[in-house]
């Protein structure tokens, strides 16, 4: 029953609140304890000699704690050398892994293996456990420089140097509810512990009154910093070997598509390819969803059926799980396409610049580093 609220609209009706309050009063006290535990040190935390950054949320999937993660990547990467540590969600393997372009998602998860194919020179590496998989980078490479910790904001049991928190513009945490009335897995005042706030996902025309209005509902303390973004789509890619060449997204007018998602929120992406395609039938799967013969047999014929100019256009960490089952019938691959994402950070320059300082200030300026690495970086 829990599931089918959860599944309802955002914002609870009469009924829901009825059956769900009880459970959600429990569920506060237990996460605010559980909270008073760590905070007063009766449970313990680790901190670590080297830069830890932790990229997460506090409700429930859907605020692009991926593309954010990549986001990072991109701007450390040339100078650090940079490992990721997730959990890796519904991979069927256990304990420590490094992952490998060559695994498929049950051994590593979608969303690692999905950096992995996207960043073949980072170090991405996925554990149950956050200290133990810590402690294994720091023992594989004497000379790592940095680890980014993802979807770990609850994982009280690091404190990381530089805390970034993502809260869904669509879906904020000022209108929301703890689990399991709402999405949320912790209070809103848990948002305090981060040294970033970003609100993800935002339109590209944000408007000052808009950001003025969204810092009070979070509401920032002093010594955090608040940045919005959006999500940039790039041109498309084949997920299949084949011929086919990238289509623009300018292009996308011309076809009629077939819009696959298995991920927790699609809006964005629908919206957006509605807005630029000729026509968009979307089939809508559950996040993380592994897809099964009858599911693609079924997505076959539906494509069939659509007529003109026709591509399936599937999302990042969608193209990573069907690559890897290969499911689809050879005369359907040359079809299927994925839609890449980044990250844009809605600001000024000089907005821009405060954020990379945040950063790479941090970064640089952590005790790890060896003297050889400070004096190459001093020139």
């Amino acid at each position: 029953m829990f599931v089918f609220f959860l599944l309802m609209k955002d914002k609870p009706g009469i009924l829901s609140f009825l059956f769900l309050w009880p459970a959600t009063f429990l569920y506060r006290i237990v996460v605010s304890l559980r909270n008073f535990l760590y905070e007063n040190n009766i449970f313990k935390t680790k901190e670590y000699n080297m830069p830890i950054i932790s990229i997460g949320n506090i409700s429930v999937g859907g605020t692009g704690k991926t593309p954010h993660t990549e986001f990072i990547l991109r701007m450390l990467k040339d100078e650090f050398k940079v490992a990721t540590l997730s959990r890796g969600y519904k991979r069927k393997t256990k304990g420590f892994r490094i992952v490998e372009t060559t695994d498929s998602h049950f051994d590593s998860g979608d969303e690692p293996l999905q950096i992995k194919q996207k960043f073949p020179d980072v170090i991405v590496s996925v554990c149950e456990s956050r200290t133990e998989g810590v402690e294994k980078l720091r023992d594989l490479y004497p000379d790592l420089n940095l680890i980014i910790l993802d979807d770990a904001f609850q994982h009280r049991k690091i404190t990381p140097g530089l805390s970034i928190l993502l809260n869904n513009y669509n879906h904020p945490i000022a209108s929301d509810y703890l689990l399991p009335l709402g999405r949320l897995r912790e209070p809103r005042s848990a948002s305090h512990r981060a040294h970033i706030v970003i609100y993800s996902k935002c339109p590209e025309n944000l408007k000052p009154i808009e950001r003025r209005i969204l810092s009070k509902e979070v509401d920032i303390m002093p010594y955090q910093y608040l940045f919005f973004s959006t999500l940039k789509y790039l041109d498309l890619k084949p997920v299949f070997e084949n011929k086919n060449e990238s289509i623009s997204t300018e292009n996308l007018k011309e076809f009629n598509v077939v819009a696959l998602t298995g991920i927790a929120r699609s809006g964005n992406l629908t919206e957006f390819l509605e807005k630029h395609c000729k026509s968009v039938s979307h089939l809508k799967y559950p996040d993380h969803y592994n897809f099964n013969r009858k599911d693609i047999a079924g997505i076959q014929k539906i494509f069939a059926e659509t007529s003109g100019n026709k591509i399936i256009i599937v999302t990042e960490k969608d193209a990573v799980r069907l690559k890897s089952d290969n499911l689809f019938d050879d005369e359907f691959k040359k079809y299927v396409y994925c839609i890449p994402i980044e990250v844009e950070l809605l600001c000024s320059d000089e907005e821009r610049k405060h954020f990379d300082n945040q950063i790479f200030s941090y970064v640089r300026n952590n005790k790890r580093y060896s003297k050889l690495y400070k004096n190459a970086y001093s020139g």
